[in-house]
């Protein structure tokens, strides 16, 4: 079973990219927050990977955050909900917006979301209400405290890809000090990479 994978971006798509690791290449389905914060080609990555096993075929589908894959884990568990769709799902709300749509039984708004019929909306309500209890941020805790600007953005950009505030601004603040991160994109990956690194795994999201 695969759970991470760790190598050089070698194509990407919006809704799949190429890791090269060790010489062989895994192709991985990502929503679009994934795809989007995701450096340029031939830098380095690591996903947290979902491995979906069928009678004929082996899909893996990652992440860049615990929190984002556990969600796409509790989505795929609904009735009606498969991985196409839960991609789809996270691809159209952030986690921090989903979460309490679920939890608040907002169907109007989880029916704007491609391919999420009224049907489905109903049985993620019901489903997975309670389980996504432990994932809804407070709305006081979503807002990034020192940072202002270019700098505000990128944070609220990881907060809402899953990273912890704490986490988040940390990194930023790295970032700054490092220089040679001048434009969002810049700092954006600058963070991400710090906070993808080997040391900076016990910073991510608890699950």
């Amino acid at each position: 079973m695969i759970a991470q994978l760790r190598g050089t971006l070698e194509d990407k798509r919006p809704n799949q990219v190429l890791v090269d690791v060790g010489g062989v290449g895994y192709l991985v389905h990502v929503p679009l927050s994934t795809f989007y914060a995701l450096g340029d080609l031939h830098s380095n990555v690591t996903l947290l990977i979902h491995t979906q096993v069928r009678e004929d075929a082996i899909a893996l589908y990652g992440f860049l955050s615990s929190r984002e894959k556990h969600l796409f884990e509790l989505l795929i568990s609904a009735s009606g909900v498969g991985p196409v769709l839960a991609l789809k799902i996270l691809s159209g709300m952030s986690v921090d917006d989903l979460v309490p749509a679920v939890r608040n039984g907002d169907l109007a708004r989880l029916t704007r979301i491609p391919g999420v019929g009224r049907k489905t909306a109903e049985r993620m309500v019901v489903e997975l209400r309670d389980k996504l209890a432990a994932m809804e941020t407070p709305a006081d805790a979503r807002q990034p405290v020192a940072t202002t600007g270019t700098a505000g953005d990128v944070v609220s950009a990881l907060l809402n890809l899953g990273y912890e505030q704490r986490a988040a601004e940390q990194a930023v603040e790295r970032a700054r000090k490092d220089g040679a991160v001048e434009t969002f994109e810049d700092m954006l990956r600058a963070t991400l990479q710090q906070l993808s690194a080997p040391a900076q795994q016990g910073a991510r999201a608890a699950r």
